[in-house]
């Protein structure tokens, strides 16, 4: 018998995108380790990790449509990485959603669909996003 692959998701259940996100990986037989990150933030290597990992720049990650953003006016050019990463830690809404993390990757899964990317088992039915749009057929195969 195989073991359970391991799948992390930075969560937030109030976060539409977030659950589709969980909602797929559960649809390949997962169950993930569900780490609510407003409730318990990332370290701060354990989100360098993560952007690093993702391929992403550290402003990639930053969510911008919440008040924290424009209230520290985090646009301005003259933020470093290292302020940005400390305010992200500050304020973890400002920590874009959902990052995932399996044994193939780390994705930023905006759209919900990337985590399929990084996911070790396949879809085993059909999913449909909460907004009514089908990713998933009934055979498991990606729409798109």
């Amino acid at each position: 018998m195989s073991a359970t692959p391991k799948v992390k998701i930075y969560h937030n259940p109030e976060c539409g995108t977030s659950r589709n996100t969980l909602a797929l990986i559960r649809n390949a037989n997962i169950e993930p380790e569900v780490i609510e990150y407003l409730v318990t933030p990332p370290s701060k290597n354990e989100l360098i990790q993560m952007i690093v990992d993702a391929g992403l720049t550290v402003r990639e990650a930053i969510r911008k449509n919440v008040v924290p953003y424009s209230e520290l006016e985090l646009e301005r050019d003259d933020w470093t990485d290292e302020q940005l990463l400390d305010f992200m830690l500050q304020y973890p809404i400002l920590i874009n959603r959902p990052f995932v993390v399996t044994e193939l990757g780390t994705r930023l899964s905006r759209p919900s669909e990337l985590v399929l990317e990084i996911l070790p088992l396949s879809q085993k039915g059909a999913f449909t996003k909460e907004d009514g749009e089908q990713v998933i057929d009934a055979n498991g195969q990606r729409l798109k």
